[in-house]
């Protein structure tokens, strides 16, 4: 039983990504883009979560806790570098 949840959670998540990149690549905006980024984020660290879940291993939960650390910082940048067009003051 537990398979087939982590099998469907799993295609979910991957159609999921799918139809961000979509939509990071046709964004018709800019900030469009940028929330497609951070939502391809989430979905990464939930693919990781769903992975490790599957295999048993923590290796794949400190590969997600790295992946929204470095996306939540990424996406701040981008969102002041997209506001200010300065990254560092």
């Amino acid at each position: 039983m537990i398979f087939y949840a982590l099998l469907a959670s799993t295609i979910m998540v991957s159609l999921a990504m799918i139809l961000t990149m979509i939509r990071l690549l046709r964004g018709p905006s800019v900030l469009d883009r940028v929330l497609a980024l951070d939502t391809l984020y989430v979905n990464a660290v939930a693919l990781l979560l769903l992975m490790g879940l599957w295999d048993q291993s923590s290796v794949y939960f400190e590969a997600a806790m790295l992946i929204a650390l470095m996306g939540f910082v990424g996406t701040v940048a981008l969102c002041k570098y997209i506001l200010r067009r300065n990254v560092i003051e």
